[in-house]
């Protein structure tokens, strides 16, 4: 009786590869340290709990580095070592050093923000929560199956919601964080029931699996599969602030501490774009037909919309320059989706998914900054109006060279080469794959977005109203803007890096 257990048992248990599933595990498990060290930790103490977020994250994104000299799986088939649940190849590895890095900066603004707040932030709920949604953040890119994949997309997004509400008795706060939530909701929602449509059709949730299988679906059960395809997109053109799906994003940027409104800007995007190119490029591929032209619309709307809204802010509103910035990114969003449509008419859908990373990879440093100088003009100036920054090089002379930097390269002008050098790739791939149009419409955008990026820039360095206000910089807001600053000087001085490092490796 016992013999024919013992196979089916052996063939349940499966090996891990810990070192291949290191990065999201060291956050997951620092964050409950975290959680329980909170518990103990005297009142006066409570900064330990976020400089040992800090160092777990920066452990994390070390533990990059014993990846890169090859293609590691775990969680994989007992009959077939090919199809598994986590791969960390190097599609993986760009993006998780987008995600960690990015939120290592975010800690970094996140220290001197929790102390600025005094004790108007719960500090271990805080750093428990940034730090599960990370480990979701640097689990998706990973993830090879579509339960995985989803069920990364919400631990990333769940304690975000809290982390938008999470200010004590402030409306705003928990205005944006009720937006945020039901968006989200309603984005899974859509996502599951695609994704249920495409399993019934196909029988497997593994991404390899189902781009094979869906080829071959029953005719009576085609629609069904067409059905999941459309509403699988829907639900991550929601997780990627895509228009009509971005309207949560300006007032949940100004309602969060601003660090986390930094964390959102750029790792909520690398998020939801990583599961975009994954469904799309890798488990959809013969439906090129069906989300080409519908991502390849999305981007077009989401740019003009974008840049429309950031265009509109008025310079004396409060909390201006948080908005500039808030719609800013979902024009940046725009740009991202260009390349992923690209792939569904390129012959080289690889290529074509490099240039969104390499953009990605960009924005990110260049955006974070521009969050870092708001998050530090932000400690004096509360309502952080783009008229507050009139006179910044007179008070804070590095400070306002490296905004003026940072607003460059999102303007894609000299001396932010990356800048340029990331618009470029992103042109040439819509060029390339025959979408002319759109790069037209890019184009345009670019133009429009040059206005309020240069007139942001230009009042920097006009003579400030009254006295000027100087600003005391802490060590870790320093430390993030210096970090952004010092990359984003290094890559316009050598753009090629940011193309060799972001070969996929997906196909």
């Amino acid at each position: 009786m016992s013999s024919p257990a013992q196979p089916l048992a052996a063939s349940l248990v499966q090996s891990v590869d810990w070192l291949a599933i290191a990065p999201p595990t060291i956050v997951a498990v620092v964050g409950l340290a975290v959680l329980v060290a909170d518990l103990f930790v005297a009142e006066h103490r409570k900064a330990l709990l976020g400089w040992t977020s800090v160092a777990g994250l920066a452990a994390a994104t070390a533990m990059l580095l014993p990846l890169l000299d090859g293609h590691r799986s775990t969680f994989c088939l007992t009959g077939d070592a090919t199809v598994c649940s986590y791969t960390a190849d190097r599609f993986t590895l760009v993006i998780q050093f987008l995600v960690l890095g990015g939120a290592l900066l975010a800690a970094l603004l996140s220290v001197t923000a929790l102390k600025d707040a005094r004790k108007g932030l719960p500090e271990g709920e805080y750093w428990f929560l940034l730090l599960s949604s990370v480990a979701g953040a640097a689990l998706l890119p990973a993830s090879r199956d579509l339960a995985t994949l989803i069920v990364a997309l919400e631990v990333a997004s769940l304690p975000a919601f809290a982390l938008v509400g999470l200010k004590y008795g402030d409306r705003k706060s928990s205005e944006a964080a009720l937006k945020f939530f039901l968006s989200s909701v309603t984005a899974t929602a859509v996502s599951l029931m695609g994704i249920s449509f495409v399993y019934a059709t196909t029988g497997t949730l593994y991404l390899t699996q189902v781009a094979d299988r869906i080829q071959n679906v029953d005719g009576q059960f085609h629609t069904l599969a067409q059905t999941g395809v459309v509403l699988t997109l829907v639900g991550f053109a929601f997780k990627t602030a895509a228009v009509p799906f971005h309207f949560w994003v300006p007032d949940t940027y100004v309602g969060a501490p601003l660090p986390i409104a930094a964390y959102l800007s750029v790792i909520g995007k690398a998020v939801g774009f990583s599961g975009l190119i994954l469904v799309t490029v890798v488990a959809l591929p013969s439906y090129a037909d069906v989300w080409g032209p519908a991502l390849a619309a999305l981007a077009a709307l989401t740019m003009t919309v974008g840049n429309a809204g950031a265009l509109r802010q008025q310079a004396t509103r409060a909390y201006s320059a948080v908005r500039l910035l808030a719609w800013s990114s979902v024009g940046q969003a725009g740009y991202l989706l260009v390349p992923i449509a690209a792939a569904a008419y390129s012959g080289d859908a690889e290529k074509s998914i490099g240039s969104t990373v390499a953009y990605a990879l960009m924005y990110g440093a260049v955006n974070l900054g521009a969050f870092a100088v708001a998050a530090l003009v932000g400690r004096t100036k509360v309502l952080n109006r783009i008229t507050d920054y009139r006179g910044l090089y007179a008070s804070s002379p590095l400070s306002a060279l490296l905004l003026a930097f940072f607003l460059l390269c999102l303007a894609g002008l000299p001396p932010g080469i990356i800048g340029l050098f990331a618009k470029v790739t992103v042109f040439s791939a819509a060029v390339d794959a025959g979408l002319g149009w759109l790069a037209v419409v890019m184009a345009v955008n670019v133009v429009i977005a040059l206005f309020y990026y240069l007139q942001w820039t230009a009042l920097l360095f006009r003579a400030a109203e009254g006295e000027p206000e100087k600003h005391r910089v802490p060590g870790p807001v320093t430390a993030a803007i210096a970090l952004t600053g010092v990359l984003g000087i290094a890559l316009s001085g050598a753009p090629q890096l940011v193309l060799r490092f972001t070969d996929t490796g997906l196909f």
